[in-house]
């Protein structure tokens, strides 16, 4: 059973990213991180890690493991009797 609390932090966390994601104050900005990664491309990068990791705690805590058994136990269902649809 998914956790209404972990589903709403998953859903804060998307909506921040969405949010950061539109940074319109790094565009003029020509700092070089390392040396050599504009400060803009960087930011990406770190938004796309924020990404992943979002996604990776979606599917730990907030997916619908009922869905995925019904699934699954109407998969072999149909097994059992042939039906191939």
């Amino acid at each position: 059973m998914i956790q209404k609390s972990s589903a709403t932090w998953i859903w804060v966390l998307v909506v921040v990213l969405i949010i950061l994601h539109q940074d319109n104050w790094l565009w003029e900005n020509d700092y070089l991180v390392f040396g050599f990664i504009p400060i803009g491309l960087f930011f990406h990068a770190c938004i796309s890690i924020a990404a992943s990791i979002t996604w990776f705690l979606a599917t730990k805590f907030a997916w619908p493991h009922e869905l995925e058994m019904s699934a699954f136990e109407t998969s072999e269902t149909s097994d059992r009797t042939g039906d191939a649809s």
